[in-house]
């Protein structure tokens, strides 16, 4: 089956974002946001964000707020949503389930997906043997051959099935390829070879990624699917879907993914990822909008702003001048200097009350040192000791040496590996007292090191120092996303130390 877009110029200009609330918001859902922003407003057409929460085992109940929170605090308004509503809703994916299953009924009846009864078990025995024949592991179609009296019986007998994708050429009149078009790259053409039989609707009854989206793209009346190339390779079975509802098909800007400085993916191993981390980190939300703006060249490279600097610009000034035909499908780099020269810039510039409120507000914020407050109280006997015992909470490098954070019995590779187990620990659990707590002392135990020797390490990392308040109290308070970082941190700042010395 070929198909390509058809840009229909008379129908108003609707974008979306789907971010999904399983942690803290990443750099991507608001460099996405900004696009899709930009997009919106220079062809007078709408922003809607959409929330896709359909994957409970990896749902966060706070993260869909702290979504809201940090891309309002960046200046990303949106038109229709879970919060401001709108003719198209509801916008949550999980409030949609009976939309998604009446849409894989008429897939069903139509004959272009299919009842999968197989369970877990022989799938997985199926990944094994693909993987020992060195083939690609995909659904081999074994369910595409049952008879309606088999459905039938597995249905009586109460089996639990997936409902999947019956991707061409086995339909009688379809072709072996997708071909769609991308707006940066032009033509792309999939063949179907390479396309699985994609689960459409779980056995949970949940809709996965590639159902829902599609759905509520074409009931939302989504012009423009702007998102990153990582869903290119999805995107033929996306039309796919449409061309069976007998939908029209979106246009497609697959936008390029930002990199570390080394070219990978961004992650959070190599860079900061989460916005909650730049907030509380002291970075200025124009200054995070301008650096996301300079990703990919839609701005002209000699752009300047009022005041001359070149690359510093506002948010309305992206809109007037950004070109999206312009934008380079290199992945831009998230370079964290070229951010921090940016938002001095930007400090720079504020009149002093503004930097001092800025100072105020974001490092010495009544709440932050009111909770700081309370764990010092009855450690200190002299106000200006407080400085002393909480400099870690204002400090941004806390390197210890390593006979802070070296235990007497351990080697260095066995202390910075212990040291990664708990960076995944945290980084799984829920940032409070009940459950961090219990998370550590059982890997503690998992990996025989004593309670003293993991809180010690943990302490030394977070702090700087071999004493402090009370360590997963001051975790808490000095908050998960800087936490995290700071180990990450650490761990590189050893790793890369370790090479040198090779």
């Amino acid at each position: 089956m070929t198909s390509t877009n058809t840009e229909n110029t008379e129908a108003p200009i609707r974008v979306r974002i789907a971010p999904s609330p399983t942690g803290d918001p990443h750099v991507g859902t608001a460099y996405m946001g900004l696009l899709n922003l930009i997009y919106a407003r220079q062809r007078n057409g709408k922003f809607v964000l959409r929330i896709e929460d359909t994957d409970r085992t990896r749902f966060v109940p706070t993260s869909e707020q702290m979504i809201f929170d940090s891309l309002h605090w960046l200046g990303l308004t949106w038109d229709e949503g879970p919060d401001v509503g709108g003719p198209f809703g509801p916008y949550r994916q999980s409030e949609r389930t009976e939309i998604y299953r009446q849409h894989a009924d008429i897939l069903l009846a139509n004959g272009t997906a299919y009842r999968c009864f197989c369970t877990p078990d022989e799938l997985e025995a199926v990944r094994k043997q693909q993987l020992a024949a060195k083939l690609p592991p995909r659904y081999p179609g074994i369910c595409r051959r049952l008879t309606p009296d088999q459905i039938a019986t597995n249905e009586a007998a109460g089996k639990p099935y997936t409902i999947r994708l019956a991707v061409p050429p086995h339909g009688s009149d379809l072709t072996s390829s997708t071909t769609f078009r991308d707006e940066l790259r032009g033509s792309i053409t999939f063949e179907h070879g390479n396309v699985d039989d994609q689960v459409l609707i779980k056995s949970d009854g949940f809709p996965t990624y590639h159902l829902a989206n599609v759905v509520d793209d074409h009931l939302m009346q989504i012009t423009d699917v702007i998102r990153a190339e990582e869903w290119i390779s999805s995107t033929p079975k996306h039309v796919l879907l449409y061309k069976a509802f007998g939908w029209q098909i979106p246009r497609f800007w697959h936008m390029p993914l930002l990199r570390n400085i080394d070219k990978s993916k961004i992650s959070k191993r190599k860079n900061p990822v989460s916005l909650i981390y730049y907030r509380d980190s002291g970075y200025l939300p124009e200054a995070i909008i301008n650096f996301l703006g300079l990703m990919g060249g839609g701005m002209p490279a000699d752009f300047a702003g009022p005041d001359g600097v070149i690359e510093k610009f506002t948010l309305d000034e992206m809109v007037a001048n950004f070109v999206f035909t312009d934008i380079r499908v290199g992945g831009p780099v998230f370079d964290l200097a070229k951010l921090k020269w940016l938002n001095g810039e930007y400090l720079r510039k504020l009149a002093p009350e503004d930097f001092f409120l800025a100072v105020r507000n974001r490092v010495f914020g009544d709440d932050y040192l009111r909770n700081i407050a309370a764990l010092m109280q009855t450690r200190i006997e002299t106000l200006t000791q407080f400085g002393d015992l909480t400099s870690f909470f204002f400090s941004d490098n806390v390197l210890p040496p390593a006979d802070v954070w070296l235990p007497k019995k351990r080697t260095p590779e066995e202390t910075l590996a212990f040291a990664q187990e708990q960076l995944a620990v945290l980084e799984a659990a829920d940032w409070t007292h009940e459950n961090l707590e219990p998370a550590l002392k059982k890997l503690g135990e998992e990996k025989q090191w004593s309670v003293k020797e993991n809180f010690m390490l943990l302490r030394a990392i977070i702090t700087g120092s071999a004493t402090s308040p009370p360590l997963l109290e001051s975790m808490i308070v000095f908050g998960k996303a800087r936490s995290l970082d700071r180990m990450r941190r650490f761990l590189e700042a050893q790793k890369k130390q370790a090479n040198s010395k090779k």
